[in-house]
């Protein structure tokens, strides 16, 4: 098939792109809700020098990409773009307007992994099996983001998702976590905590495509 280095180029590629289909997903809901911020901010695009964060869509991803290079090291990529200017009190719908914008962003991933999951389950043969290695990798990184995205702590989507729910009684629980997530969940990236959630991934994996990652 294809040799690592094309591999770890595509994982890049189709990862930045993934991410920035995340963050337009965020803008335009939230401009379709009446906040045209992203648009005036120029994030509406598909260019990705728009959406560049230097840790997050850089550094990170390259310092998985050497960890992955060790000898015993895990083949892991990941990454996020810098998350598009949103102004809640331009909704029109000031109740669930948050909430909406949120999920946009691992919908839209979870979307894409939808579409070429199906490519692969109705459409795999052995002569595009090249293909659908390439299409099996978009899928399984957009389910990990979908996924990674919805975990409760800020700055990540599941985050406001769950501070839309969360009593008035927690909110010191909400004051620590938007205080310390960032750092909480670089330890848990790191640490090998999540871990377990690959198990998830390739759960829904098999149940779009019919087959497990890594196929041909």
């Amino acid at each position: 098939m294809f040799s690592t280095a094309v591999i770890t180029i595509f994982f890049l590629v189709v990862l930045l792109f993934s991410v920035i289909i995340h963050e337009l997903a965020h803008g335009y809901v939230a401009y379709s809700l009446g906040d045209p911020t992203a648009k005036y901010a120029g994030r509406l695009t598909l260019n990705p020098i728009k959406h560049l964060d230097p840790f997050g869509s850089v550094i990170l991803p390259l310092i998985f990409v050497l960890i992955s290079s060790l000898p015993g090291g895990q083949p892991f990529i990941f990454g996020w773009a810098k998350p598009v200017p949103i102004n809640p009190y331009n909704f029109k719908d000031q109740k669930w307007g948050t909430l909406k914008v949120s999920i946009a962003g691992p919908l839209s991933n979870f979307a894409v992994a939808l579409v070429f999951g199906l490519l692969i389950r109705f459409f795999y043969s052995p002569q595009l099996a090249p293909i659908m290695e390439l299409f099996s990798i978009i899928v399984y990184l957009n389910i990990l983001l979908g996924i990674f995205n919805l975990i409760p702590i800020p700055p990540l989507d599941g985050s406001w998702i769950l501070f839309r729910f969360l009593p008035s009684w927690a909110e010191r629980i909400r004051v620590f976590l938007q205080q310390y997530g960032f750092f909480i969940i670089i330890v848990l990236l790191f640490s090998g905590v999540l871990n377990g959630v690959s198990i998830l991934i390739n759960l829904i994996f098999y149940a779009i495509t019919g087959t497990y990652f890594g196929i041909g």
